[in-house]
């Protein structure tokens, strides 16, 4: 469309300057009109040429050359390109993708619910919301165009997922699907998804499992039950926590004990009646005491009577 508008643009123009430079078809001969008719047709032609043999490939994007029906063997990567103007490009993205199956219908590629309807290893029915990253390998565009055509995304990236996840999840069973151990099992659809892709002519990235919906009232028994289990592990923490203090108390008892028992070696009836009198000595040289002190029996220790002056 572009191109004819600058071919009548030109038109327009070369007809404006004859008419402003006096120069009429009325004062010239037959043969001087055929030869400018024969000169702007040659012109014309030549800027079809030109334009139709200059293609320019965007970023993120590939050129697939098609000459009468034929899809030609080399493919265009970004850049200013110069082709056989009799061909044909069909632009093909190679940029990273997104294909989304969701319940929600605002955020799936497709109206309504289109998330992923499967079977557990226990016969239960359950759904799965998930997005697929991936993109188109620029050196196999062009037999994807030949083998598959521009509608990839349903005829190859929909389905594979499909069939891929159902097979998998044939093999856990719902709590494992539902608990941390998703994780698992999306890594083993990428492993298995991955090789197939390729096979067709794209890369995968990476699977986002982004929902699981269960039937209710599995979905609240599962929850119970996790609930249960994470409740006996917090039971088996404090378990171990006391069983861990215990031990340290019966440590600390043992060490107190056994360091009474050298105390108690150590603490002959010399040492003990120097160290009273020891004791008593500083009560008396208390300044602000009045000790008077007699002991029991006056023969193992002297009477000691301080009166301080008020």
């Amino acid at each position: 469309m572009n191109f004819f508008l600058l071919i009548l643009t030109l038109i327009v123009v070369g007809i404006f300057m004859l008419k402003k430079y006096g120069i009429t078809t009325s004062g010239m001969n037959p043969k001087a009109i055929k030869k400018i008719g024969t000169l702007i047709a040659i012109a014309v032609i030549v800027l079809v040429v030109l334009v139709k043999s200059i293609v320019i490939i965007q970023p993120g994007y590939v050129g697939i050359q098609i000459l009468f029906g034929t899809v030609l063997e080399k493919t265009l990567e970004n850049g200013v390109h110069v082709i056989n103007p009799l061909c044909n490009i069909k632009k093909m993205n190679v940029r990273l993708a997104e294909y989304t199956m969701s319940k929600t219908s605002s955020e799936g590629e497709r109206s309504g619910n289109d998330s992923i309807s499967t079977l557990t290893s226990e016969g239960l029915q359950i759904a799965l919301d998930l997005t697929v990253w991936y993109k188109l390998d620029p050196k196999k565009a062009q037999d994807v165009y030949k083998n598959i055509g521009l509608d990839y995304k349903d005829k190859v990236i929909r389905p594979l997922i499909r069939t891929v996840i159902r097979n998998v999840t044939s093999s856990y069973l719902a709590k494992e699907i539902y608990s941390k151990d998703r994780s698992v099992i999306v890594q083993k659809i990428e492993e298995q998804t991955r090789p197939v892709l390729l096979d067709k002519g794209f890369m995968l990235d990476r699977i986002l499992l982004r929902n699981v919906t269960l039937p209710e009232k599995l979905a609240k028994s599962i929850d119970e039950k996790l609930s249960a289990e994470q409740a006996a592990e917090q039971m088996k923490f404090v378990l171990d926590k006391e069983e861990r203090e215990k031990e340290r108390k019966i440590i600390e008892a043992e060490g107190i004990r056994k360091a009474n028992q050298l105390i108690s070696q150590g603490l002959t009836s010399n040492y003990i009646k120097w160290y009273r009198i020891e004791m008593m000595k500083k009560l008396v040289n208390s300044p602000n005491n009045t000790v008077i002190f007699i002991p029991e029996d006056l023969k193992s220790a002297p009477a000691l009577i301080n009166l301080k002056n008020k």
